[in-house]
């Protein structure tokens, strides 16, 4: 009775704050689904402007998810809702003057559970949908008694919101969503020299030089594109800060460049790292590395619910950030002629801090004489620049044209 009785004088307090000179609604823009990149079910995102008061999640049916964001007055106009795909049959929303009631209805040949969080990163709102056996579902739904909206609401109150058709309006929200800013990290810096190589060549000097080339190949070639270094000289910038330069900048992509080292100096070759949760030895001998400066937060110490957040928050980045760490790879390998090591997947701080897909190129050793030649020289850099600039460029060729946008751009490469 008591956490009714809070709920209730909660919600009273918020329906008058809202009306308060200078209050700033809450604006609910769009709600997106998308495959858990570990597979074991789908996310759900609720994308807010700011973090939502209070919500609550219940799964009456097996294929039936309810819930409440109790906030009063959420703008919901031009809501977009996600269409039907094989996990989803629709979404309808019930404005119940102290929040939302919102019916989530799955397709009834998934047996996923729910449950909600808060994503740390944004202030989205994150379902998580994990397979579960159907017989310990049925019996976990019938905990649960289905709320009526109807009772609840007015008529007038009562939305029942569908897709926007694809009109001028919706035309400007995928301009909105063109591919347009990219972050370039330029690794180390200032008092981190990073990998000091052979003949006394440092990391952070070769990186950077690569990082402008880089920048100058999207400037010339695709000017439509707005490019953004997280350090232009030779300065220290902590890993998270890096991340966070990235978001401020809305990017549509984080590219973190950096050379490597090993005690021995045959070894060599180029590696494409992006973010997850998967590590073998090796990739976690090069995580330790990159993170040494805050060896405190590695992704190792983060807990089994902030992993779990994190892979839900990120399965859409982690799935694009994947597709790109191919495409560099295949032109590092086919186009450069460089030896590939591969594409491999790691939790590294400067890419966890970022909220868009991002990847880390590790373009050589500097510990091999004939590779620290290479990628000290101009020549060498131009090569590795190019070859990044080129997987970048036809990623944004395909992303552009499955928003059906005018993808015209001129290219010298």
């Amino acid at each position: 009775m008591y956490s009714v009785l809070r709920l209730y004088l909660a919600s009273l307090f918020l329906a008058l704050f809202a009306v308060a000179p200078g209050f700033s609604q809450n604006h609910l823009s769009r709600i997106s689904i998308v495959d858990r990149s570990d597979g074991l079910g789908a996310v759900l995102r609720y994308h807010l402007v700011e973090a939502i008061d209070s919500f609550s999640v219940s799964q009456p049916a097996p294929d039936l998810i309810q819930m409440v964001l109790y906030q009063p007055d959420i703008d919901t106009t031009n809501i977009l809702l996600p269409e039907s795909d094989h996990n989803l049959n629709e979404i309808h929303l019930y404005n119940l003057g102290y929040g939302y009631g919102v019916d989530i209805y799955l397709k009834e040949n998934v047996s996923y559970k729910a449950n909600a969080y808060l994503d740390k990163n944004l202030s989205h709102l994150l379902v998580g949908l994990t397979k579960t056996d159907p017989e310990e579902l049925n019996k976990y739904s019938q905990g649960f008694v289905a709320r009526e909206w109807s009772d609840e609401v007015t008529p007038e109150g009562a939305l029942e919101v569908s897709p926007l058709p694809i009109d001028n309006s919706y035309q400007l929200i995928k301009e909105k969503l063109r591919f347009d800013r990219v972050v370039i990290d330029a690794g180390h810096g200032g008092h981190d020299p990073g990998n000091i190589g052979y003949d006394k060549a440092k990391e952070s000097d070769v990186v950077l030089s690569i990082a402008k080339k880089l920048g100058g190949y999207i400037e010339k070639n695709l000017p439509d594109v707005e490019v953004i270094y997280t350090r232009e000289k030779d300065v220290y910038v902590g890993l998270e800060e890096r991340g966070r330069i990235a978001n401020r900048a809305e990017a549509d992509l984080f590219v973190s460049i950096h050379a490597d080292a090993w005690h021995e100096r045959s070894v060599r070759g180029a590696s494409v790292f992006f973010l997850g949760l998967h590590r073998s030895n090796k990739s976690f001998e090069v995580m330790k590395r990159e993170n040494q400066v805050y060896n405190s937060e590695l992704v190792e110490d983060l807990s089994e619910e902030d992993l779990l957040i994190y892979e839900l928050a990120n399965s859409g980045n982690i799935s694009t950030s994947e597709k790109i760490a191919y495409m560099v790879e295949d032109q590092l390998k086919n186009r450069a002629g460089r030896k590939s090591r591969g594409v491999k997947q790691m939790g590294l701080v400067v890419l966890y801090q970022s909220t868009m897909p991002g990847i880390l190129v590790e373009t050589g050793f500097l510990t091999n004489p004939a590779e620290k030649r290479y990628l000290t020289s101009d020549y060498g850099q131009n090569i590795i620049a190019s070859a990044i600039f080129r997987a970048i460029r036809d990623y944004k060729v395909n992303y552009e044209k499955g928003l059906l946008l005018d993808t015209s751009t001129s290219s010298n490469e």
